[in-house]
This record gives structure tokens, sequence and C-alpha cells, in this order.
């Protein structure tokens, strides 16, 4: 169980994290800081407590994968890699710039710790579930974990894969649904509604974890029961606040596409953003 301190140390990164973030799409005067900032907690608890990959050695076949299914949040996971030593932070400096492999898609672009090309909606599954039937053909005790959007789960291809994983008996993925509660022009229930998701997901004979996606110590339970599967996957619908972390941008869907400006950043800089 994680302690006080732990939990203290996250929470530290997250804010590193989100700073880098920041910092890159204000450069670049790019998009899609929102949905990037929903799943920082989620991907500094896999990166610093779960996945199984050593920077130095990113294509080791004896690792755990990770794939962000929701590509158009890489800034986020460009800034962990860096963090974890995957890759020099300088690099961080060419996101977005014409030409630079950073790009601001999910790339497999000669970028160590990046293991699909994903952000066409509902991909990462699929790929996933690929990975996880590989595993356990050729024996190998290892994890597949792939962050989704909510909106994304309106892809038939999500639906598809949770019938083959849970029919194959995947025990070894791992879905995390970041339900934000939006996707790319309105609210996700208004769009397509999704509920009840839990149900879907049961009804599909997956594993259903429900949690605060901003809570340490819930994502850690979550993953944990997730490991104590023996015959189906997992699926953790993880609540979580797009924009969290930033005040003037939490849960407002402008900042699927909004770079922030000046008013955004005096607000970052009270908040210790910048």
């Amino acid at each position: 169980m994680l302690t006080d301190k732990e939990v203290v140390n996250l929470a530290k990164l997250s804010k590193e994290t989100r700073k880098q973030i920041l910092k890159m799409i204000v450069k670049a005067e790019a998009s899609h800081i929102a949905p990037s900032y929903s799943i920082v907690e989620l991907l500094v608890y896999l990166y610093e407590k779960v996945l199984r990959i050593d920077p130095k050695k990113p294509d080791d076949p004896d690792r755990d994968i990770f794939i962000l299914s929701k590509g158009w949040a890489v800034s986020g996971l460009y800034s962990i890699l860096a963090y974890k030593g995957f890759f020099d932070k300088k690099l961080l400096d060419g996101y977005c710039n014409n030409g630079d492999k950073m790009i601001a898609m999910t790339t497999i672009n000669d970028i160590p710790g990046i293991e699909a090309t994903t952000g066409s909606a509902g991909h990462g599954l699929p790929i996933g579930a690929g990975m996880a039937m590989a595993m356990k053909l050729n024996k190998i005790d290892r994890r597949v974990y792939v962050i989704t959007g909510d909106g994304e789960c309106d892809e038939g291809a999500i639906w598809e894969t949770a019938l083959i994983a849970s029919h194959h008996k995947l025990n070894n993925l791992i879905a995390i649904i970041d339900y934000n509660k939006w996707q790319s022009f309105g609210r996700t229930n208004e769009v397509l509604n999704l509920e009840p998701l839990k149900e879907k997901w049961q009804a599909f004979n997956w594993q259903v974890v429900e949690i605060n996606g901003h809570k340490f110590r819930e994502i850690e339970s979550a993953i944990n029961k997730s490991h104590l599967s023996k015959d189906r996957p997992t699926v953790i619908i993880a609540h979580t606040v797009k924009g969290k972390g930033l005040s003037v941008i939490e849960d407002n869907n402008d900042y699927h596409y909004k770079t922030p400006r000046e008013k955004e950043l005096k607000i970052a800089r009270e908040e210790g953003l910048l």
C-alpha cells in the first residue's frame, strides 16, 4: 500500500508533468492540453509503480506494454517518458515542430517507449489485445495496459475487442477508460450515451473497477485487483476531470483544441504551473 510520502511524491511528479505539458503546448501553439491533463495521475502511477520496462532496453521482449490509445494526449506520455529516461528531455523542445519526429499523435517514429501508432479512435485496445494474446501464446508473463478515451467507446472496434479479449480469457490485458465525460465536440453522453457503462463491460465478461482517476490509492487498488484476475481481462473506469490541474481549463471542452494564452497563463503562474 502506498505510504503518505509516496502519495506526496507522486503528486509532486504529477504537477511537474503538467508543467512540462503546458510548456510544450504553449511553445508549439498546439492543442489537446485538457485531454492530456486528465490522464496525468494514471500515467505517473503506471510508470512509477507498475510497468516493468527498462528505459535502457525499451524493446526487451519480456517487458510490460503500455499503449496510449487516445493518442492526442501524447504530450503527457512524452513528458513521463523523458522523465523516466527513455530519451533526452531536450527532445521535448521539438514537440510539434515542422519536420520533428515528436508529432502531436502517438506515433512509432524512432521514439523509445512508444509501442503503437494511435489516435484513430478505438485502435489502441485492439492492438493491445493482440499483444496480450501473443504474450499468452509465447508464455511471456507480462501485461498490457491501454488508456483509452471515453469517446473512443463509441467505436465498434472497442466492443469487438471486448468480446475477443474475454473469450480468450486475456487476464493480462488491463484497459483504463479516461472517463472525463467529454469528447471532441460535446458531452460524451450527449453525443452517444455510454451509460450504463459499468454494466456494459460486465455483460462482456470483463472484471470492472470504478475509481477516481486522480486518486493514487484508488488507482493502486484497481491495478492490484486487475493483477488478481485469473480468467478475464479488467477494465478500470477512471472518472476524471478534463483539464485537471489548471483551474481555468478544468471541465472546459474548449481546451480540447485551444492553446492556453495570456489569461490562462496568468492563472497557471498563480497556481505554480509556470
